[in-house]
């Protein structure tokens, strides 16, 4: 072998066993879903039968919950893709006063605590009768993906033609029309990137979902599972076969948008 081929090799050898360790906690997840009844210290490598019997406990106590978060995720990316779009259009096609200042702004919110963020949407949320309700979590968890979203869009939007924007326009089309015929659809791939990246948010939050509801009316799948543990922390398969089922819907929408992903992530800079 060249040195060539040995670097190749080691390389090789050297992402297998990366990606080994980065899968082995889904691996174990899913081996003692199928494992029934057995203690921690008793599951073995690799289970011996198929045993469903979890999943079918676990659907029955948590399928309400998988709607729920289902319901909020879909209205978060709702609301932050139609508050996002104009924005990012508007502070990269725009000449508005202060655009930088705001970018800048919307980068620093990236950078507070979430406790705080839920803390001072609790005593809003009071006020406004938002405490408990599918509306006040679906806003919370856009406001996690908005920020993101914006950047996101600005450094695509910034990249179209400004010849495409002035063709539209000669045609008789206003602000309005440029954005939702034209910049919208020229800005597919960061749109669904944003998008994903915003259910991904909502989906996994558990901080939000926990202060904002103080009873069961709306209780997404992150906080369930909060409550399965310690209602079966001895059953440890029933708890894995849970998780198992709330990871499925992301890793759906990771499979089937990845091409989207990397389009929109690398298109503002490659254009």
């Amino acid at each position: 072998m060249t040195r060539t081929d040995r670097l190749n090799a080691l390389s090789l050898a050297f992402g297998v066993i990366v990606l080994a360790v980065l899968l082995f906690p889904l691996y174990w997840m899913i081996n003692t879903a199928l494992q029934p009844g057995a203690a921690m210290a008793e599951l073995r490598w690799v289970p011996q039968t198929l045993d469903l019997g979890n999943f079918g406990r676990a659907w029955e106590s948590q399928a309400g919950n998988l709607l729920t978060s289902m319901l909020v995720a879909l209205g978060a990316v709702a609301v932050c893709l139609v508050v996002a779009a104009p924005a990012a259009y508007a502070l990269s096609r725009l000449r508005l006063r202060g655009a930088r200042t705001v970018v800048f702004g919307t980068l620093i919110t990236q950078m507070v605590p979430g406790i705080v963020v839920a803390n001072a949407l609790y005593n809003a949320y009071v006020e406004l009768d938002l405490v408990n309700s599918y509306l006040g979590l679906v806003l919370a968890d856009a406001s996690l993906g908005i920020p993101f979203t914006i950047i996101l869009l600005r450094a695509f939007m910034v990249s179209i033609p400004e010849e495409v924007l002035e063709a539209g326009m000669v045609d008789g089309a206003g602000r309005l029309r440029v954005l939702l015929s034209v910049v919208v659809p020229m800005s597919r791939n960061a749109l669904i990137t944003g998008g994903l990246f915003t259910f991904l948010f909502a989906w996994s939050d558990f901080l939000f979902a926990l202060t904002l509801n103080t009873t069961d009316a709306v209780k997404p799948v992150t906080l369930g599972i909060y409550e399965y543990i310690g209602a079966h922390v001895g059953d440890w398969g029933a708890v894995m076969a849970v998780a198992t089922l709330s990871s499925i819907p992301a890793a759906i929408l990771l499979v089937v948008a990845q091409k989207y992903v990397a389009a929109g992530i690398s298109g503002g800079s490659i254009k």
